[in-house]
């Protein structure tokens, strides 16, 4: 199945059941009252956020929702039955937009998540409803409001503890699957990620943290150019980046430039992707003797005047790695501890992003 993070529908609530137009008819009572019963609501549209799904493909296949129209009063005071309400499962950390305004209608961030986003029509009056001292057989009676309908932009920003970011062929991908259960593909060249891939870290005993690896930034990616642009914005609810930078690239003098640019891509994405907090991971030291690294490190910090955490890595030998997922899961959940003293929502801002329809 192909990973779809944004998808267009129509959203149709149910219209309102009629009120009943009903004068009672019995044998031996020739003036019976008015006894029509009122109409049955019909039924709404909503969200529902599943953990089972991580896609939004379904909606790219079907575009258009019903939920079920309110059925008509009768005689006898019989009221009509409401219609069925309608669920449109959709995956945790989808974000739901008025296409017409561009409005943010809601957020589901959380497994069973509700969110309304047709409502049903109102039932329609009987005319049993209309009787009176003065009117003892009313001929009145309402129809059922119309169901609201809607168009609808749905955007999907996983949730993830920890980003990696980086140029490609960094060493991402490698990183991810040496730490976690996910798969991602990996081979030799660039661009091998063509999709975001999460994975869940375990660091000990129910401590965990979730883990999302994005296609390797390049030059120009704010703007559209390779891959970056368009899952960038699973980055923004993270709590903490890696950047993952390639050591073995240093002899060609890209390096420093690569994490400004890297760096400036984040910027100029969103101002806020700037300030979250960022790690260097300088990877494959396998391939280097320990005073190489050493020296590399230092050159690669004092090039770019770096203040923040440094760890040196190899995605293919754990334990080198065990010192930065430590580190991490500490400073995740000091994060969490300071979102709960400030009663602040454990998310990160959710930004707008330019509509597109570009399938992965």
């Amino acid at each position: 199945m192909k990973f779809v993070d944004e998808a267009n529908l129509r959203v149709e609530a149910g219209d309102g059941g009629h009120g009943s137009l009903s004068f009672r008819r019995e044998k031996y009572v020739p003036h019976g009252g008015p006894d029509g019963g009122d109409g049955g609501d019909g039924g709404s549209v909503y969200l529902l956020a599943d953990h089972n799904l991580n896609t939004l493909y379904d909606y790219r296949v079907s575009r258009v929702f019903k939920a079920e129209r309110g059925g008509n009063g009768a005689g006898k005071n019989r009221t009509g039955s409401k219609g069925e309400d309608r669920y449109l499962p959709v995956p945790i950390g989808t974000l739901c937009y008025a296409r017409e305004t561009g409005e943010l209608i809601g957020d589901l961030t959380h497994e069973g998540d509700t969110l309304r986003v047709a409502q049903g029509g109102f039932h329609g009056l009987g005319n049993a409803r209309f009787k009176s001292s003065t009117n003892q057989a009313p001929r009145k009676t309402t129809d059922g409001t119309p169901g609201e309908i809607r168009e609808l932009r749905l955007e999907l920003k996983l949730l993830a503890d920890v980003g990696l970011v980086g140029m490609p062929n960094a060493g991402k991908s490698t990183l991810l699957a040496g730490v976690s259960g996910a798969r991602p593909r990996i081979a030799d060249y660039p661009f091998t990620t063509l999709n975001p891939q999460v994975g869940v870290v375990s660091v000990g005993a129910l401590r965990s943290f979730t883990l999302v690896d994005l296609p390797g930034l390049i030059e120009g990616a704010a703007e559209g150019v390779g891959l970056g642009h368009r899952f960038l914005r699973h980055i923004q609810r993270t709590r903490l980046l890696f950047h993952v930078v390639d050591l073995l690239d240093f002899d060609s003098g890209d390096v420093v430039e690569n994490v400004r640019m890297v760096a400036d891509e984040l910027v100029r994405f969103s101002p806020q992707l700037g300030e979250r907090p960022r790690w260097l991971v300088l990877n494959k030291t396998e391939l280097l003797d320990a005073e190489e690294v050493a020296s590399l490190r230092d050159q690669i910090v004092n090039a770019l005047e770096w203040t923040g955490p440094v760890y040196t890595v190899s995605a293919i030998k754990p334990d080198t790695l065990k010192p930065l997922l430590s580190d991490a899961m500490d400073h995740l959940d000091a994060a969490r501890e300071r979102e709960q003293a400030e009663g602040k929502n454990a998310q990160a801002p959710v930004f707008e992003d330019e509509d597109d329809d570009f399938d992965a």
